[in-house]
C-alpha cells in the first residue's frame, strides 16, 4: 500500500473505476445472450431488447469501456442476426 495520501485516492479511484467497467462488461454480455435467445424463440419482445442491447453497448463505447470498433462490430452482428431471423421465418 502506498504511503502518500494521493496515491492512496488514485489507488482507490482505480478500483472503483475498475469494478465499474466490469459491471458494464458484464451487463454487456448478459444483453447480449438474453437478445439472441429471444431471437431464435422468435419472442415478440427480441426488437425491444435489441434496443436496449445497442444503447447499452453505446454507452459503453462513448465511455470508453470497450473500443468504438469493438461496438459497432457487436451491433452488426446482432442486427445481421435479427435480419437473417426475420427473413428466414417469412
Amino acid at each position: 500500500m502506498p504511503n502518500i495520501k494521493s496515491v492512496v485516492k488514485d489507488v482507490k479511484k482505480s478500483r472503483e473505476l475498475r469494478m465499474r467497467n466490469l459491471d458494464t462488461r458484464s451487463r454487456i454480455k448478459t444483453f447480449v445472450k438474453k437478445t439472441k435467445a429471444a431471437q431464435d424463440t422468435t419472442e415478440d419482445t427480441a426488437v425491444a431488447l435489441l434496443n436496449e442491447t445497442v444503447s447499452i453497448v453505446d454507452k459503453a463505447a462513448k465511455r470508453g469501456i470497450i473500443h468504438p470498433n469493438a461496438a459497432a462490430r457487436r451491433k452488426s452482428r446482432l442486427m445481421k442476426r435479427a435480419h437473417y431471423k426475420a427473413n428466414a421465418q417469412a
